[in-house]
Formats: structure tokens, sequence, C-alpha cells
């Protein structure tokens, strides 16, 4: 689920939230990292979770609409093909998913059930909706095309969603895009014979990234001192500000990488972190970001201080 930017971007958060501090205590780090990583998958099942509620929903709906005491014959005999949609009994179904959001307490919407509703309207009053139910076409092919469009249309880009994964934990505003992919990704591979475990993906592609993880939040804290003096070098025209925010940060990240982890390419190190530096940084933070790395890298390079090794290195 995880890739390795968004393990830069969850470590930059670490490091920024105890200001980066030298210390070998890390024990507290490490463990706002590791929950922050984990939460990630939170999100995602809760995600799995917000869609098995709008699929009681459509029950619910046509239960009342049959109860309706002057109900038309439209009302007593509904639409069920939203009920019955393939992909939503799968995940419902899926006893080993369940269990685990009621486990990690993830099935709020229960209590937030007016998201729900929100949602659920939204759903039916949509041309998606329409095209689905008036449909001969069945089959799961059919139902999960439905399921993915009005996810991608009308579930993510939901604000008042948005607003509310936000209020429930700040950095799900973060993992959000990230989850989305993942989910769409996972949510199309399914088919009538899967595991119950095709809906639970690994956090993490290998140990190597959880690994990594770790490592870059310990080495960048451990020599902090040493990263700030060598960036204040490299900086004496820019202002002190600058290294003092976010970019400071990067920076020393970018260097760690550099002089910790020999089988990333320098390359690889310095476009990560400008694109990082786009998204949560300042608009010339690239620019500077770039600047000072590629001034470094020449000056690692001609003193062969820092060889790569392994794949990908051209």
């Amino acid at each position: 689920m995880l890739n390795r930017r968004h393990i830069r971007i969850k470590v930059m958060q670490s490091l920024y939230a105890f200001k980066g501090h030298e210390s070998d205590d890390l024990v507290k780090d490490e463990k706002f990292l590791m929950h922050s990583l984990d939460s990630m998958l939170d999100l995602y099942l809760s995600i799995l979770a917000l869609l098995t509620e709008l699929h009681k929903k459509s029950k619910d709906y046509n239960k009342k609409l049959q109860q309706k005491i002057l109900g038309s014959e439209s009302d007593r005999n509904p639409n069920t093909k939203f009920q019955d949609n393939l992909l939503l009994k799968i995940i419902s179904n899926n006893r080993l998913l369940q269990d685990i959001i009621t486990k990690r307490k993830l099935n709020f919407w229960d209590l937030d059930f007016e998201y729900v509703d929100i949602l659920f309207k939204e759903i039916k009053k949509s041309s998606l909706y329409e095209e689905y139910m008036n449909n001969p076409e069945t089959g799961l092919k059919v139902d999960k095309k439905f399921i993915l469009d009005i996810y991608t249309e009308i579930i993510a880009p939901n604000d008042k969603l948005y607003d509310y994964f936000e209020d429930k934990k700040l950095t799900w505003v973060d993992d959000f895009p990230v989850v989305n992919t993942v989910l769409l990704k996972v949510l199309n591979k399914v088919k009538l014979t899967s595991p119950e475990t095709r809906l639970l993906p690994d956090l993490y592609k290998d140990e190597d990234d959880k690994e990594f993880a770790k490592e870059l939040l310990k080495k960048t804290i451990l020599n902090n001192s040493k990263f700030a003096e060598e960036v204040s070098k490299k900086t004496t025209n820019w202002d002190a500000e600058r290294l003092a925010s976010l970019d400071g940060l990067l920076l020393k990240m970018a260097l760690c990488e550099f002089q910790k982890f020999p089988s990333i390419p320098f390359k690889v190190t310095i476009n990560e972190y400008l694109e990082i530096a786009k998204e949560y940084s300042t608009p010339k933070s690239s620019l500077f970001i770039n600047g000072i790395l590629d001034k470094i890298v020449k000056e690692y390079q001609s003193n062969d201080l820092y060889p790569k090794t392994g794949r990908g290195l051209m």
C-alpha cells in the first residue's frame, strides 16, 4: 500500500512534530512514526466500512419503500440492483474484513450516519445511478464498474466527507489520495473466487520499506547537528528562517539518504524531495532545495564521497 514517497512524507511529518531533536532515545519518535504509518491502513478500512454502510442503507431504503402504507406498485416492488450489487456483497460478507474493522473500532458510521445519508442521496440523484439501475446487464463486471465510478466521481470528491476525515485524524488528509488509488486498484481486481485476504493489502511492499522508514527517521535524528552544519555551509546567502523551516528538514533528510543509504541513487533522492517540497513547502522551495542538493552531490562526486552501489545507478 505504501510507496517510498509516502514513507518519506510520514518521516518528514514525524521529524517536524518532534523538531528533529538529536537524541539516543528514539522510542517515542519511532512509535509516533509507526502509528502514523499504520493509520493509513485504518483509513483504508474505514472507507470499506463506509461502503458496507452504504450497502446496508440501500437495503433499508428498499425495505421502507415496501412498508409504505399508500405505496405505489414500484414501491412494493423496488429495483434492488444496488442492494444486490455483487461487489458490495463481497465487501459486506467478508468476515475477515468485518472482524478487523470491528476489532480496530473503525466502523464509526453508526454514530456518524449523516455522512452515509448524504452520500446515498448524492448517489441516488446521479446519472451514474440511473444508468446502472436501468441497465439490463448483470454480473460482477457491471457491478464493479458502477461502484468504482461512484467512488471516483461522488464519494472520494465529496467535500463533507473530506472535512470529516480531516477532523477525525489530521494525517488522513495526506493519506487520502494514496488510499484512494490503492482502494480502486484492489477493488478492480476482486473476483467472485477471490480469497477474503484480497481486500486486505499489506501496508508495506516488503520488510525493506518498513526498515527504510525506521532507519531514515533514526539516522536523520542522530545526525541532525552534522547535517545542519553541512547545510549551513552551503546556504550562506539564504534566509536563516528558510533553513529553520520545512526546507531545512527536507535537506537534512536528503543528506541522510546521500550518506547513509548507498543503494538509493542521488538522482532518486533529489527528485523525491523536490516533489515533496512542491507539495508541502513554499513556491520557491523546490528551486532552493534543488540548488543546494545539486551543489552537494557535485562536491561528493568530485571527491569520491559516499559512492552509490546497487542497481539503477545510471
